[in-house]
């Protein structure tokens, strides 16, 4: 028997009828889904001292069980002190397995260790993706708090295949992730 991670099986025997019925699908392929979740985060500092990108990069990719790259600078700033192709943070695109796998854990275990959390913001960019910005990455169980020297911030970013910002609320909202203020339908 082959491992399915529970928020697939999940999608699979509750979301998608849940979401049939809400909007009125007429086959499983109108369905949204979710298609990936991007990790992305800035290290600034990095212009001045080397050793933070490649720290950030390892902690990315502890945190997404996926291996991080670096991105770069596309142009010169000179008041940053920033040269073109300067590494300036660090990325890692989850799909299919390990995407359900880190949502799972970012919904159960991370986001309540933030301190005085009530829920998410329910901004969404008017084409059904959603961003979660966290000030600090120690929230994630992988993360060693002793061995940190720096503590970064992390944007998430979750792609659905949905075109409507209802649509992708609604699939979020079923996976569980905690807004602050739930719309009822």
């Amino acid at each position: 028997m082959e491992y399915v991670p529970n928020l697939k099986k999940k999608y699979k025997e509750e979301i998608i009828p849940n979401l049939t019925k809400e909007f009125g699908y007429k086959t499983v392929m109108q369905v949204p889904k979710l298609t990936k979740i991007v990790l992305n985060q800035g290290v600034g500092q990095a212009v001045a001292d080397k050793k933070l990108i490649e720290t950030a990069q390892e902690e990315l990719t502890i945190i997404s069980g996926q291996k991080a790259v670096q991105t770069v600078s596309r142009k010169d700033i000179s008041n940053f002190k920033l040269r073109r192709a300067m590494p300036i943070g660090t990325k890692v695109t989850l799909r299919r397995e390990k995407m359900y796998e880190f949502l799972e854990r970012l919904i159960a275990v991370s986001l309540p260790r933030i301190r005085d959390f009530n829920g998410v913001n329910d901004k969404f960019d008017g084409r059904g993706n959603y961003s979660l910005g966290i000030q600090e990455h120690i929230i994630f169980p992988e993360i060693d708090i002793d061995k940190i020297n720096k503590i970064l911030g992390i944007e998430i970013t979750f792609v659905t295949s949905s075109n409507t910002d209802e649509e992708a609320y609604a699939l979020l909202r079923e996976f569980g992730i905690p807004f602050k203020n739930v719309k009822k339908n």
